[in-house]
């Protein structure tokens, strides 16, 4: 018997796994590699929502624990996915430069926002009003993390490459059987999949479309991730990672002209170099309404578990909210009502 199986190789399954493995927990992971919003998720760690000049949720938690957390799997697994880089807002006026000192006053926000504008030149890129640096930033590889993970969990004959059938969960006493596998647990970490999860399907998951577009431009010289409209992160050999798009309507991982066509227009706006598009890339981010993500246990099977609705901030989630409900299930200790499942027992009906 084994303590967690885990379905879904994602973010939020992989921070899972791990905890476990630092836990000296056993388990075993189940994938298809069907699809996954991870793989083309822009990775941005920002403690800030610019858009509101707030403070992303528990970001100072998050970062103290996920940063460490991330740093553990790259010695492990000789590998490099975390790069520290800072995030450069642009100003488009005086009002902006003013609205941004007085957000890098408030106490929540003030370790976070430099309080020196960067009058630095960019090639290609107009910057009248200078730059505001957000602090503590970085992004994740998400696609060098989740391939790298795989292939420590395939070594280690830990990775059970199938689609998770739901009709083969057969409950023990004290276990959960699914086909010839017993286990203590199960993880559901499958992100936008949880719809067709008969045991928390009912959750309000309501998916979230995104698009990237993956450029190269030789004449912009950016070593920055730099945030308008869109986002410009350099990942190297003169290629820039863009994004991305909010559709709420279509729930397809496939790539759109309406996407790109956005992107190209928003990033006309910023720089003013030619560009080649190399790739571009879709996903369904597993969103919820109240914006906090969906963690827990199964209100009649106690043995299944859910971690899941990370959204565009799972790199920054996924370490501490897989250690919350760690905790929950191994030392039974309360999840935080924002985040545990149990708050919408109330709507249901």
């Amino acid at each position: 018997m084994i303590d967690y199986l885990i379905v879904g190789s994602g973010i939020a399954g992989i921070c899972f796994a791990e905890t476990a493995f630092q836990n000296g927990k056993s388990f075993l992971v189940v994938e298809d590699f069907s699809s996954s919003s991870s793989k083309v998720a822009g990775g941005l760690y920002n403690p800030v929502i610019l858009k509101r000049f707030s403070q992303v949720w528990q970001a100072s938690q998050q970062l103290e624990y996920g940063i460490p957390f991330y740093a553990q799997i790259e010695a492990r697994l000789k590998v490099i996915f975390d790069h520290k880089i800072p995030v450069y807002r642009k100003f488009a006026s005086i009002e902006e430069q003013n609205n941004w000192f007085q957000a890098a006053d408030k106490p929540n926000l003030s370790p976070f926002l430099s309080t020196r504008i960067i009058q630095k030149q960019y090639q290609s890129i107009a910057s009248d009003f200078g730059f505001g640096e957000v602090l503590h930033t970085g992004y994740v590889d998400t696609a060098v993390f989740i391939s790298a993970y795989a292939d420590y969990l395939q070594s280690e004959q830990r990775l059970l490459k199938e689609t998770f059938d739901y009709s083969q969960i057969q409950f023990l006493e004290n276990a959960v059987k699914y086909k010839d596998i017993v286990a203590k647990h199960i993880i559901f970490a499958e992100g936008f999949g949880l719809q067709h999860n008969p045991y928390f399907n009912e959750l309000p998951l309501d998916g979230t479309k995104g698009e990237l577009l993956i450029i190269k431009a030789s004449d912009l010289n950016l070593d920055v991730v730099l945030k308008s409209s869109i986002f410009i992160l350099p990942i190297g050999n003169d290629l820039f990672k863009v994004g991305a798009t909010y559709n709420w309507e279509d729930k397809t991982d496939t790539p759109t002209e309406e996407g790109k066509k956005e992107l190209i227009e928003n990033l006309k706006e910023l720089i003013d170099c030619d560009f080649e598009i190399v790739n571009h890339f879709a996903g369904v981010r597993p969103t919820v309404k109240d914006r906090r993500p969906l963690v827990g246990t199964h209100s009649v099977h106690k043995r299944l578990h859910v971690l899941n609705g990370l959204g565009t901030r799972g790199v920054m989630l996924g370490p501490s909210l897989a250690k919350d409900l760690f905790g929950h299930i191994e030392k039974e200790m309360p999840l935080d009502i924002q985040i545990d499942i149990k708050r919408f027992d109330k709507k249901k009906k």
